[in-house]
């Protein structure tokens, strides 16, 4: 019996020791409840964003969707932090390299799930309308490969 009130006492003493969280960090989102906007000007256009969580301009996590049209391509790019994708819906396709080839590549379904690490060299397209989330921890940007890419850049 000893033991069990040491133990238990033990395991009570480890929870106080834990910062409790604060209401206002908590964050549940039904799909219809998602704010849609125009995604950054980093992005092609036609994209839209949802922040679901943190910032990906600051420190810290972030957790993202992105929703796109069929036809949808971004150009080789990279990030100067780790980026995870999981297909939310629709059709998402990611290759490496240097250049947006689309007989190269990986083809994710809905619960697809890629893993990016920081400076590797890819491009994505999408033949469906599509959604995807995106996290990682910020802040996070987006380089393209061939500045000539950058929709930043007015072309």
């Amino acid at each position: 019996m000893n033991r069990i009130s040491l133990i238990s006492g033990l395991l009570l003493v480890g929870m106080l020791s834990f910062p409790a969280t604060a209401a206002e960090e908590h964050v549940a989102v039904s799909p219809d409840d998602l704010k849609w906007a125009a995604a950054p000007p980093a992005f092609p256009k036609g994209a839209q964003i949802a922040v679901l969580s943190g910032d990906p301009s600051k420190d810290g996590l972030y957790v993202v969707r992105l929703k796109v049209p069929a036809g949808y391509k971004v150009p080789a790019h990279t990030h100067p932090n780790d980026e995870n994708i999981t297909v939310i819906s629709g059709t998402f396709n990611i290759g490496m390299g240097d250049k947006l080839d689309e007989k190269k590549g990986d083809v994710l379904k809905a619960g697809g799930f890629a893993h990016m690490p920081k400076g590797m060299q890819h491009f994505a397209w999408f033949t469906e309308d599509s959604i995807v989330q995106l996290h990682g921890m910020g802040p996070q940007s987006i380089i393209y490969v061939n500045p000539a890419d950058d929709p930043r850049k007015g072309n």
